[in-house]
């Protein structure tokens, strides 16, 4: 079905929207994928906070203009699938990387991040960073590790006394 110029127009402001706000942007190859498989992955990007969205390439070259992914332009050749990682920076690449396992005709081809094309290698790192919430308590953990050794080490000296006072007190028992 044909797009009219309004259809277009509504395309591409609504990706542009989505590419301004987003972390990270994955473009990845379908070809092969049935409809049933497409529509699997378009269930777990909704619920894990990725917008997926299939454009024609010179729509979404249109809409990624003056975006931090605009170094993807030269890149979006053939029938892609673009991934909008939309609450943190790793979702839309765990979201690739797992559907990939099971369903080899998923091929990523163009990674960006930060204004930046990344290799396609960097897809494990990518999908490896934490969210907002792994982060958090990554944060907390660190901010409380200094803490814990300093009332530790204030707490030393009465434990130390507390086990030579027992093993006198066993030493005098044997």
């Amino acid at each position: 079905m044909a797009l009219n110029l309004e259809d277009k127009k509504s395309i591409v402001a609504e990706v542009s929207a989505i590419a301004a706000e987003a972390h990270s942007a994955i473009a990845a190859e379908y070809r092969g994928l049935s409809v049933g498989e497409m529509t699997e992955l378009r269930v777990k990007a909704r619920n894990e906070g990725v917008y997926l969205r299939v454009v024609k390439n010179s729509l979404t070259k249109r809409a990624i203009e003056g975006t931090e992914f605009e170094c993807m332009q030269d890149s979006l050749v053939g029938p892609l699938v673009m991934a909008f990682s939309q609450e943190d920076p790793g979702a839309a690449a765990r979201l690739v990387k797992e559907f990939s396992k099971d369903h080899n005709k998923l091929i990523v081809k163009v990674i960006a991040v930060g204004g930046q094309v990344l290799p396609v290698e960097q897809l494990e790192r990518l999908s490896k960073l934490p969210n907002r919430d792994q982060a958090i308590a990554i944060l907390m953990a660190v901010m409380k590790a200094p803490i814990e050794k300093f009332v530790r080490t204030l707490n030393e000296p009465h434990a130390k006394l507390v086990r030579t006072v027992a093993a006198v007190r066993d030493q005098k028992q044997a």
